[in-house]
């Protein structure tokens, strides 16, 4: 005897509350969104620790020759015992005494912000700039009253092409005196620093061979500098991190 239509109807509805539903396209191809949004929120974060992380030079326009002190260009200084950073409300003789061990800088503890690459026409602070040699940077420091000279030096700073990833210039006058009263950076000098090494001279002196010429702002002495040094000597990072990244002040 056939089943009445009443138990046919039953029937259809118990088979299909046992059948499991089939997923649909959808699912499959949300799963997929959600897997290339996570991929790309990866990349994008790997691509913004990369620079910090890694000790690359990321500068791409090139580095310096020499891979510790070379004679005769500058003098090798005493390191400071400690590179560690403490913070901008403070200054070096609130945690070290004394202070550096040269003036300016070429090594010690600082603050925690370094300074973008540039030609500066306002002080920039020792504490400040010693982050940037510990990253292999070099420091041009001037004290020139002198509009002529601040343009000359500017002038030189910009034709040196590893200025770009690796200088900064800035005003320099602390106003420190020696053990005999003597400033140790007086009107008309120039210096040039990174970690370790220190050149530092006068304008008006005159050189020691027999042109006895002034010295004046020596563009061939600071580019020798800059081609010796340059991303090289600084303790934080092998290969050094231009000054193009970061940083806390742009000239």
């Amino acid at each position: 005897m056939p089943p009445s239509r009443h138990r046919r109807r039953s029937a259809a509805r118990r088979s299909q509350r046992r059948t499991p539903p089939i997923a649909s396209g959808g699912g499959f191809r949300s799963r997929w969104l959600l897997f290339a949004f996570a991929a790309i929120a990866g990349l994008f974060i790997i691509a913004l620790l990369v620079p910090v992380v890694l000790p690359v030079n990321f500068g791409g326009a090139g580095q310096g020759e020499a891979s510790e002190y070379v004679d005769g260009i500058g003098v090798e200084a005493e390191l400071a015992p400690s590179a560690a950073h403490f913070p901008d409300n403070l200054t070096i003789g609130d945690v070290v005494p004394g202070g550096y061990l040269t003036t300016p800088p070429t090594s010690g503890r600082h603050w925690n912000g370094w300074v973008q690459c540039g030609f500066y026409t306002n002080p920039v602070p020792d504490e400040r700039i010693v982050h940037n040699m510990e990253h292999g940077n070099i420091i041009v420091s001037y004290n020139l009253t002198d509009q002529g000279l601040v343009d000359e030096l500017e002038e030189v700073f910009d034709d040196i092409g590893l200025t770009n990833a690796w200088g900064v210039a800035r005003p320099y006058d602390p106003g420190t005196l020696d053990a005999d009263g003597n400033e140790l950076f007086p009107e008309g000098t120039i210096a040039l620093t990174t970690w370790g090494v220190i050149d530092k001279w006068n304008v008006r002196e005159v050189d020691d061979t027999d042109n006895h010429r002034v010295i004046g702002v020596d563009q061939d002495r600071i580019e020798r500098f800059f081609e010796a040094y340059s991303g090289k000597l600084g303790p934080e990072f092998p290969n050094g991190a231009p000054c193009t990244t970061g940083g806390v002040m742009n000239p």
